[in-house]
């Protein structure tokens, strides 16, 4: 149950990263509310995950869940630039939450 609650946990963390960007430096109510409430849960989540998992596991998958999905939404619904090195980049970091769930297990 652990990892289901890390994985929704890094979902969240994408959510609000989004609707930050969306709130205009908290300017705007409504995403500016979806912020703070993607972040409680999201942290709520990470806490609940870490009561099983190793603390440098969790925070580490949850952190890298956040910024591959962030990087991926910003070029799916942003438009942000889409480069080799950029997609490297993900690729790695996709790469080392790998090894650390194997290595968690």
């Amino acid at each position: 149950m652990a990892w289901i609650y890390l994985l929704v946990a890094g979902v969240l963390e994408i959510v609000w990263a989004f609707s930050m960007k969306q709130s205009e430096g908290f300017t705007r109510l409504t995403p500016s509310l979806i912020t703070f409430a993607a972040m409680a849960a999201s942290f709520w989540l990470l806490a609940l995950a870490m009561r099983t998992l190793p603390l440098g596991t969790a925070y580490t998958i949850w952190t890298g869940i956040g910024a591959v999905g962030a990087f991926i939404v910003g070029i799916v619904l942003l438009g942000e630039q889409v480069s080799a090195m950029r997609i490297a980049a993900a690729v790695l970091i996709v790469s080392g939450l790998v090894l650390m769930k194997v290595s968690s297990a």
